[in-house]
């Protein structure tokens, strides 16, 4: 995995503008630090993911954050060049010479194939096989970043509620001008809470880890078109260049 430095700046410069903003208009950050209004929205969102996702689906979704600091390396340009390696061992030494790689392989999937390969196994039994795997795979991954898409959904909303409480609280006080500024400002500060988690968090994050879910299917269609290339006997050459389009 390498460290994301985009998803940072992108937190830093959203945080800046809208403080920086805030401050320059000459109002006080402190004002927008009221944690009843956090409560409501971020708690309010939460149970809405909680009653919207699977409990499997959740976790995972809630592991894939990391992702969005450190995302994980898939160089397809070393791959190409590995699958390369494979077929002109496969072609020198026959499709058995390749066991003794599979337990070499970090990579799962990888290491999956080159077991399928090296006991001789048909191209379309393989590619049957494997293509079912990252398509689950991806399915799986992509309800984890649905779940983030969800929250986009539910947060303004919610703030939106905190933002009526607030204004009823104001209403029910109206004999007792001091309470009024509390009212009114966890009214205002519950929207802005539930319009900034949706559009500074919730779905940038969705949408980069739709992202690097895409990178890592194509990945791995590498590793099938590779391995189905060289079941079938291709030449290492023209291996390379079928898989160099994917660059």
């Amino acid at each position: 995995m390498k460290l994301d430095l985009m998803t940072i700046a992108g937190i830093v410069v959203s945080l800046v503008a809208i403080l920086g903003g805030n401050i320059l208009e000459g109002g006080h950050t402190e004002s927008l630090l009221i944690f009843t209004a956090f409560f409501i929205v971020f708690g309010g969102t939460l149970g809405a993911m909680l009653v919207q996702t699977p409990q499997q689906t959740f976790k995972l979704a809630m592991q894939r954050v990391k992702w969005l600091f450190k995302t994980p390396d898939y160089d397809k340009a070393s791959l190409i060049a590995k699958i390369v390696e494979w077929s002109k061992l496969s072609r020198k030494d026959g499709l058995l010479s390749l066991q003794g790689l599979v337990e070499g392989e970090s990579d799962p999937f990888c290491s999956k194939s080159l077991q399928m390969l090296s006991d001789g196994g048909e191209p379309e039994v393989i590619r049957g096989i494997l293509e079912t795997e990252i398509g689950t795979r991806e399915g799986r991954e992509l309800q984890a970043a649905k779940v983030w898409e969800g929250a986009g959904g539910y947060s303004p909303t919610i703030g939106i509620i905190g933002a009526v409480m607030g204004l009823i609280h104001v209403m029910e006080n109206l004999a007792d001008p001091s309470s009024l500024g509390g009212g009114i400002a966890v009214a205002f500060v519950a929207t802005i809470y539930g319009v900034a988690l949706a559009n500074l968090f919730f779905l940038p994050c969705a949408s980069k880890l739709k992202a690097i879910v895409a990178t890592q299917t194509q990945y791995y269609e590498i590793v099938i078109e590779g391995i189905i290339a060289i079941a079938e006997g291709e030449n290492p050459r023209n291996i390379e260049s079928k898989l160099q389009g994917y660059l």
